[in-house]
């Protein structure tokens, strides 16, 4: 985790001077700042599963990726001040340096385990690993990819996340406030659909039963909301229903294969060009909405927000 923020705050720094230099250079300081970016969520999944209990650990990743989203409502409202104050070589530099003020706290306070943390008590420790499904777990070795993809229920995680990122890895950030609502209001949602999977737990609901509830939610719910924009007839039903999109998808933040599933975030950005030149048009034709271009309707809509709103 601290060396991904090193790496991706200094490629956000980089990032104006790149856009100056060439075109290759701008693509590879990006590429150095995703990959930087890759490691946060499989290394904060593993920090929440050595510092909580399992009938806690929803909640916490709710709480941890409302911080995501916080993040996008926050720069997206404050960047236009900045920008307008310093120009875009602060703006960047600014958002670099927040990486660096947030590492000297982490390295100083964060341990990897809570055994070693002087601020764990006894007491606490000892709930922690009680409320740990397999003792043996944090020993276990990582089982082989072959093996976990040969089983039925990661290939429909796998499956559902690719059909998700392939709807919602769209360009939202144009406009300040229409772009910063939905990930405000996702934020709450993911907190609430955490606190209420470990409440259903807690009341002895089965724990893969709650899992499988929260991640049909996080799928389904969306593909409806997106569906119905093609009926949205003013600006605000659009932006709604955008929002419940987001706000559905946070739900599935209860267990994610994000690595495989934003592979189609990367496909359909090839994919809606291709869509265009075939069609001509970005809208899909109306007796048939394939799940192909349920992003293409998404964006399209976004961008007659903007139209209508100019």
């Amino acid at each position: 985790m601290a060396w991904g923020v090193v790496f991706w705050s200094i490629a956000t720094f980089l990032t104006p001077w790149a856009a100056r230099h060439s075109t290759a250079m701008l693509l590879a300081v990006r590429a150095l700042f995703g990959l930087a970016e890759g490691v946060a969520i499989p290394s904060m999944s593993t920090h929440l599963f050595r510092w909580f209990p399992c009938n806690e650990r929803a909640s916490a990743v709710g709480i941890a990726m409302a911080g995501f989203h916080l993040g996008n409502v926050m720069s997206l409202l404050v960047s236009p001040i900045i920008l307008s104050s310093v120009g875009i070589n602060g703006t960047f530099a600014f958002f670099a340096s927040l990486g660096f003020v947030w590492l000297s706290a982490w390295i100083g306070r964060i341990p990897n385990d809570p055994r070693d943390s002087p601020d764990i008590s006894h007491s606490e420790l000892q709930l922690i690993r009680a409320g740990k499904i397999d003792s043996k777990a944090e020993s276990s070795q990582l089982p082989p990819l072959r093996h976990l993809f040969s089983k039925l229920p990661a290939l429909a995680v796998v499956l559902a996340n690719v059909a998700n990122n392939w709807v919602y890895n769209v360009n939202l950030k144009q406009a300040a406030w229409f772009s910063a609502v939905p990930f405000g209001v996702m934020a709450l949602s993911g907190y609430l659909a955490g606190a209420s999977s470990d409440l259903m737990i807690k009341s002895g609901c089965s724990i893969i039963h709650v899992r499988k509830l929260m991640q049909t939610i996080g799928f389904i719910g969306p593909a409806v909301s997106l569906l119905s924009l093609k009926y949205a007839q003013t600006p605000i039903s659009a932006a709604v229903l955008m929002t419940m999109a987001l706000s559905f998808s946070a739900f599935s933040q209860a267990g994610i294969t994000n690595s495989v599933g934003t592979l189609a975030a990367i496909i359909s950005t090839v994919g809606a060009g291709l869509f265009v030149q075939w069609m001509g048009s970005f809208r899909p034709s109306s007796h048939s909405l394939q799940p192909s271009t349920l992003s293409l309707q998404f964006s399209t809509t976004y961008m007659q927000l903007q139209s209508n709103d100019n």
